[in-house]
């Protein structure tokens, strides 16, 4: 199915804007990122319990944080969860209660009990990690992604060419990063469904970009005569209407997820609609142009050797 009919666009001449733009964004989110601290990261990696409450009537978000506090609870999130009358209680747990985690689960909803003692509180749902597991799902994550993104570089080197491995690792890296920035910038926290959700998205936008640099690679011993920039666009050009019907249709089944799912997805949702959209940008806008500016560099450093002698 063709939406376009032989397009044109200009995607190579957008270069230098694009990764202007890409710049700032990138900048946008590492400062966000260091002035958060890093990520907010749930209890999967730092440990803890998160319970969630029913309570009526319902309280102010306010007076049950502050109930919390008053019984030394440090560091207690509260939130609103679904509905407005059930709450979201997340809260750290010391190394040296790892064993206890369940106890001292128990022991927080006993307290908010006695200190919303006019209220019913109905337990839905617990969940305790111990900080040592917490510390150890951390660690698999990162090497997770790392091992995604060095046999990523590994199986395009092999299909293609190292230079199109490195254009495809700095187009993952940037849609990862946008995300995270993202992420952090609206406080969401990062999850084992997050993780799950950053690795999606790495093979989303990487499929889209292989689709482009196969679409290249035929289009460089067909089209001889024409120019490196040529090819390009009009690779990327030929693969509009693919491109845009693959994200259209993504995009829409993720944004349903974040509608209808519900809260408990709703994270998990949001990476998936924003690393759509970035991943299609990326795979245009900064994953072939690189291999442009990657062939024009070595163009010139050949032309100034040769100058040189």
């Amino acid at each position: 199915m063709e939406i376009f009919k032989t397009p044109k666009i200009n995607f190579v001449g957008a270069m230098k804007p694009a990764f202007t733009l890409s710049v700032a964004l990138l900048v946008v989110c590492v400062v966000t990122l260091l002035l958060h601290g890093g990520p907010r990261l749930s209890i999967d990696f730092t440990g803890g319990s998160v319970l969630q409450v029913k309570i009526a009537p319902v309280p102010e978000v306010g007076d049950i944080r502050s109930t919390l506090e008053g019984r030394g609870y440090e560091g207690v999130q509260v939130t609103e969860f679904g509905s407005t009358d059930e709450f979201l209680i997340t809260f750290p747990l010391p190394e040296d209660r790892e064993m206890a985690t369940l106890d001292a689960a128990q022991v927080l909803l006993n307290d908010l009990r006695e200190g919303l003692s006019g209220s019913e509180i109905e337990l839905r749902r617990e969940e305790s990690v111990g900080p040592k597991i917490g510390s150890e799902l951390r660690t698999a994550a990162m090497n997770s992604v790392v091992a995604a993104l060095a046999l990523i570089v590994l199986y395009i080197t092999v299909r293609f060419v190292f230079r199109y491995g490195i254009a495809a690792i700095m187009a993952l890296v940037h849609d990862v990063t946008l995300t995270l920035g993202v992420f952090s910038l609206m406080n969401f926290e990062i999850s084992l469904q997050i993780i799950a959700a950053f690795l999606t998205i790495i093979g989303y936008s990487l499929n889209d970009t292989i689709v482009v640099f196969d679409r290249i690679r035929e289009n460089m011993k067909l089209r001889r005569k024409e120019s490196y920039r040529e090819v390009i666009n009009r690779s990327i050009n030929e693969c509009l209407s693919r491109t845009v019907l693959t994200s259209l249709t993504t995009f829409f089944v993720a944004a349903m997820l974040y509608v209808m799912g519900g809260p408990v997805i709703h994270d998990f949702a949001f990476a998936l609609c924003f690393g759509v959209v970035v991943g299609t940008y990326s795979s245009m806008f900064i994953a072939s142009p690189i291999l442009v500016w990657w062939y024009e560099r070595r163009i010139m450093d050949k032309k100034r050797m040769s100058f040189d002698m």
